[in-house]
């Protein structure tokens, strides 16, 4: 589990691939401080488990499937990643709870200056409607955020001077994809009401009318 809250931008050394599987290798510094094979690093918001490391990279292992649900598949060497390791149960939540689990990959489609940072307003396909509110939480490429302003279809969030210093959002330009995680708590609060439509449904139909003679 993760925060949201990004502790440290890598750079994308390069992606090897072999088959069905792909290795990523991140040169990073603050991440390794206590890192352990196994160990997961969110990485622009995928969470991946660490399969080797040195004095300033590690290397993680995803399925090529994985890369193709996420942004990841479209980077390149020099690519800035931002970093987060797992929450531990002593740390602070000082974003919300995100579980690397990326759920689509939006589009930018504006990027508008305000004041010292910027307003990024990103598009998702429609089947994602339910999943965002106005002030609500969401993840992009890992970094925990809160909704200004959402549409139908695409929603809205402000930049500030800390994030574009500390995360890699700041280098977005228009069409570029991002990882967007929706809050965990609105996609359980979905799925309840998902059953409880389907079991509050008329059982009265033709077939039923027919049976008792109407």
């Amino acid at each position: 589990m993760f925060t949201g809250i990004v502790e440290e931008i890598g750079t994308l050394r390069k992606i090897e691939k072999r088959g069905d599987r792909l290795t990523i290798y991140v040169d990073s510094k603050l991440v390794l401080e206590d890192v352990k094979l196994g160990d997961s690093i969110a990485t622009n918001g995928v969470c991946l488990t660490v399969t080797s490391f040195g004095a300033d990279f590690f290397t993680a292992d995803m399925m090529r499937v994985t890369a193709e649900k996420s942004a990841l598949n479209s980077l390149v060497s020099g690519s800035k990643l931002n970093l987060e390791r797992a929450v531990r149960p002593m740390d602070r939540l000082g974003g919300h709870i995100l579980q690397g689990h990326v759920d689509t990959v939006g589009k930018v489609i504006s990027k508008t200056p305000n004041k010292d940072g910027y307003l990024l307003e990103i598009s998702v396909d429609d089947e994602f409607k339910t999943q965002f509110v106005a002030q609500g939480s969401i993840g992009l490429n890992g970094v925990s955020l809160t909704l200004a302003n959402v549409s139908r279809n695409s929603f809205t969030v402000s930049l500030i001077p800390e994030t574009l210093a500390r995360t890699n959002l700041g280098n977005l330009d228009l069409g570029d994809g991002i990882n967007v995680e929706f809050d965990v708590l609105g996609k359980y609060i979905n799925r309840y009401f998902e059953f409880e439509n389907e079991s509050s449904k008329s059982k009265i139909d033709m077939e039923f009318l027919r049976k008792y003679g109407f």
